[in-house]
Parts: C-alpha cells; sequence; structure tokens
C-alpha cells in the first residue's frame, strides 16, 4: 500500500533558479561576469598589503575551485564563500586581516543578489499551487551565495514564504546527496521519508539520494536534461506547470 504525500522538497538551482540567467543582465549593465568580479574583488584587496599579479592569482583561483569541486562531489561538503578564500590564501601564502577577509567573502556572496538571476518560467505559481495542500522544504547546495543569500533570494522573488523549512549545505554541514541534508528537511516538516517527494534536476543528489531514504524523486529537465535518459526518478517534469498534478499523481 503506498503512503499518501504530504511533503515536497526542492532543489533551487535550475529547479527554481534559473542558474547563469543573471550573466546577461550583468552585460547589460556593463558589469564583469561574476568570476572576472570576484577574481577582480580578490585581486583589489591582496594588492592593498603586497602586489600579486593577474595571472597567479588565476593559477591559484583554479587550483582551489578544482578541490573545491573534489570535497563537494567526493565528500558532499561545500565550503563556504570565506573558507574558499582562505584555501586561496592559505595556498598563496597571503593573509588578510579577518576584517578585510569577512568583508570580501561578503562582497563575493553578494554578488547573486545584487544582480539576482531569474526564477524559472511558472515556478511561483507550482510552489504556490503546491503550498496550499503540501508542507514545503528547500534543500539546496551553496556554491558561493550562502544559506542567508539564497533566503533573500526567495523573498525578492516572493516565494520564501511558501516554504515552511530550509536545508541548505552550509548550514547543516554536508551537501546532497548526504542524507544530514533529507534528515534536515523531515525533521522540520515533521514528515517522514516515505511520506516525502523531492524535485531535483540532477540524478545522482535529488533523485538517488532521496530514494535511498524511503522517499520518491521528480527529476526537473527544463534547464538540464542530461539525466533524463538513465534516471532512476519515479517522475519527470519538463515545465513547472506539469508539476503540481506530477505531485497528486505521486501523492495517489
Amino acid at each position: 500500500m503506498s503512503t499518501k504525500i504530504t511533503a515536497v522538497t526542492f532543489d533551487l538551482w535550475d529547479t527554481i533558479i534559473d542558474d547563469e540567467s543573471d550573466e546577461p543582465k550583468r552585460a547589460k549593465q556593463g558589469l564583469r561576469t561574476k568570476p572576472d568580479e570576484r577574481h577582480h574583488l580578490v585581486l583589489e584587496a591582496l594588492n592593498k598589503h603586497q602586489p600579486i599579479s593577474s595571472e597567479d592569482l588565476a593559477i591559484g583561483y583554479g587550483v582551489v575551485n578544482a578541490a573545491f569541486v573534489k570535497c563537494w562531489k567526493g565528500h558532499s561538503i561545500t565550503w563556504t564563500a570565506k573558507e574558499r578564500l582562505s584555501v586561496l590564501l592559505t595556498g598563496l601564502g597571503r593573509t588578510l586581516p579577518e576584517a578585510e577577509l569577512d568583508a570580501l567573502a561578503y562582497a563575493q556572496e553578494l554578488l547573486e543578489l545584487d544582480v539576482p538571476p531569474s526564477p524559472i518560467a511558472g515556478a511561483r505559481d507550482a510552489v504556490a499551487e503546491l503550498a496550499s495542500r503540501y508542507k514545503l522544504c528547500v534543500i539546496s547546495d551553496t556554491i558561493i551565495t550562502s544559506g542567508a543569500g539564497l533566503r533573500k533570494w526567495l523573498e525578492i522573488y516572493d516565494m520564501k514564504q511558501f516554504f515552511s523549512g530550509f536545508a541548505f549545505s552550509d548550514e547543516v554541514g554536508n551537501s546532497k546527496p548526504n542524507r544530514a541534508m533529507f534528515d534536515s528537511a523531515a525533521n522540520q516538516l515533521g514528515s517522514k521519508f516515505s511520506q516525502m517527494v523531492h524535485i531535483g534536476d540532477r540524478d545522482h543528489n535529488d533523485i538517488k539520494g532521496p530514494q535511498a531514504l524511503g522517499m520518491k524523486g521528480v527529476l526537473f529537465t527544463a534547464k538540464r536534461d542530461m539525466d533524463k535518459g538513465t534516471t532512476s526518478a519515479d517522475a519527470i517534469c519538463d515545465r513547472h506547470a506539469d508539476l503540481p498534478a506530477i505531485i497528486d499523481a505521486l501523492s495517489e
């Protein structure tokens, strides 16, 4: 006998947030790309104390970014912006006063709030409809923008009020598909895994992870569909307009 779904959890990036949709906005305003602006901010901060070339900084950034990805995908841990900067500075043999490091990390986190990426078409309507009959929670990895920043993004686009819980990797201490992320959501919602369905765009993180715990998984393919042919998802959704009906069908 199937268990009725009472709670729905959402990935954010390329599920609700249209990742990189802010870059055309930045270009239109004559702003640097986000990677270039982050590079510029660090270069500016370091050169106040001791010169460093843009080329040397780029090499350091390349090493740190590769290490971040290895840590993220291999150990389900996402460094905060400050932690990533600290690793970068250590590798370069440089330091910054704590207050300056904090300010630099905060400035990097703000880039996706100063010029926010757009929601995927239909996301707010789908979230609002689902919130009328299910408890909702965000389960999202944080790459540069913190959980606090992503809450602000949800406020900017009038969606935060629909969610009863938030599990962000910088706050939980692990990233998907680590069980801690899904435990956090279940505890906040007061739901059993068998009553929950997770929606996301990556089969390994958003489908295999929750399914291993007894949840259902919906693969969202509007922006990223490379896992579509091999997924074990309970359903596949390619537009938000179809999502409420898909969740209702899984609940039945």
